[in-house]
């Protein structure tokens, strides 16, 4: 192994263990002393790799995000060749639900960072709405894409309609982990709502 894999390798290591931290305990308990410990090497490596906490933090999600992207792709390609924009947001929207272990852990994790950058202001303003950023554009576009085919009303506003369905499935994805309902049910309110959405011009 040459040294510019084992960085990274050890990188990866020392990131994905404060991930399953995140994801067990929160990021209140993800210490660099207990990034260490859970990766199995020493606080002078994870300090060496990662000079701050705040490098090691976003580092992390940056890995989570990419684990997200996968899983989408995944969702993506089983929606079919060349999928609908129904087909497409739903694939997207249904893979975020924690409806299975891969998504549970990417859920709780996310809430975590979500927790952490909620307190503290400044790593908010940099690094808060990114992701969210992204899925609410691609969602809109696919709302454009669908009212220029006549799937959807010409008078929905494609950016309000997207935030609303980002919003819904966050929240149905804290109901399903706090015990209110089940991912089968999340699922088929989000059914409905895209029923709604895609149903008539």
């Amino acid at each position: 192994m040459n040294s510019k894999v084992e960085h990274e390798e050890r990188r990866r290591q020392i990131a994905e263990a404060l991930l399953r931290i995140a994801d067990t305990q929160g990021l209140q308990s993800a210490s660099m002393r207990a990034v260490a410990t859970e990766a199995g090497v020493s606080l002078r490596l994870v300090q060496y790799y990662f000079h701050s906490k705040e490098g090691l933090l976003l580092d992390a999600l940056a890995r989570l995000g990419a684990q997200l992207q996968d899983r989408m792709a995944r969702w993506i390609t089983a929606a079919g060749s060349p999928p609908t924009p129904r087909a497409l947001v739903t694939a997207v929207l249904s893979c975020i639900l924690p409806t299975d272990a891969e998504s549970r852990r990417i859920t709780r994790t996310y809430a975590a960072y979500y927790t952490l950058v909620l307190n503290d202001p400044e790593l908010l303003a940099r690094h808060g709405t990114g992701q969210a950023d992204l899925l609410e554009g691609f969602l809109a576009g696919q709302v454009r894409t669908a009212q220029a085919a006549g799937e959807v009303a010409a008078s929905r506003d494609p950016e309000i309609t997207a935030a609303g369905l980002a919003a819904m499935v966050n929240g149905l994805g804290q109901s399903v982990l706090g015990g209110q309902r089940t991912g089968e049910q999340a699922l088929t309110v989000l059914t409905r709502h895209l029923d709604e959405l895609f149903g008539a011009a």
